[in-house]
């Protein structure tokens, strides 16, 4: 018996054990084998473990996605968190290879996935407060969103999650060190109902406005965060 032959329930289910480069790979077969790819059936769930993943023509965004998570863990992420103001020009380069990947990418997904009810970000450090506030209002059914590391995060998202996180019942902040402890306080009055983790957020010591060259401890501080 060939594949083909296979009615397209178990050729779904068959495609759903596979990776998202060897679902590809298998559509590029035969067109039958592409329309499977190509059914929103097959996308309720997508996870990146990459920023260059995100630029990869593997996969499909539709109404039927569900879960989203992207979690970058490279020694990149330590060079996205440093301030603007402090990187040298080599970590300013390194940055701007990526920086708008996320946003983009979010931005995507604010247009075709309306039913989206988990989000997780993990080591996005360019991910704004302006692109998560869109996303919580296009994806009303938004249910838990959970950010790790994202330096960018700010009390502006707490606010946000208030305004327009309707159907938010789980809300992780963790190791964000732009939430303050004033800005949970007020999400939680705002919100009681909400479920609110922020792992060593609020005790973490947020962006500086620049100083000068010669103010005291500038150059320790940018070497250490080198």
């Amino acid at each position: 018996m060939h594949i083909t032959q296979l009615n397209r329930e178990c050729l779904l289910h068959l495609f759903s054990f596979l990776d998202k480069d060897s679902r590809k790979n298998l559509a590029r077969t035969c067109p039958q084998l592409q329309d499977v790819f190509e059914d929103p059936a097959l996308w309720p769930l997508l996870h990146f473990r990459s920023l260059t993943e995100l630029k990869e023509d593997n996969f499909l965004l539709s109404p039927a996605l569900r879960s989203l998570s992207i979690c970058w863990h490279s020694s990149r992420v330590q060079v996205c968190s440093i301030e603007d103001w402090l990187k040298s020009a080599l970590q300013r380069n390194i940055c701007s290879r990526h920086e708008s990947l996320v946003n983009d990418f979010l931005l995507r997904v604010c247009d075709r996935c309306p039913n989206l009810a988990t989000v997780t970000l993990s080591g996005c450090g360019h991910v704004t407060d302006d692109c998560l506030a869109r996303l919580l209002v296009s994806c009303p059914r938004l249910r838990a969103l959970h950010l790790e590391n994202c330096a960018r995060v700010t009390n502006r998202t707490l606010t946000a999650v208030a305004a327009h996180g309707r159907a938010l019942q789980t809300l992780h902040v963790d190791f964000c060190r732009n939430v303050s402890a004033a800005g949970l306080r007020r999400l939680r009055a705002a919100c009681p109902r909400l479920t609110v983790r922020a792992e060593h957020s609020a005790a973490m010591i947020p962006d500086q406005l620049p100083r000068g060259p010669h103010a005291p401890g500038a150059a320790l501080r940018k070497l250490l965060l080198r």
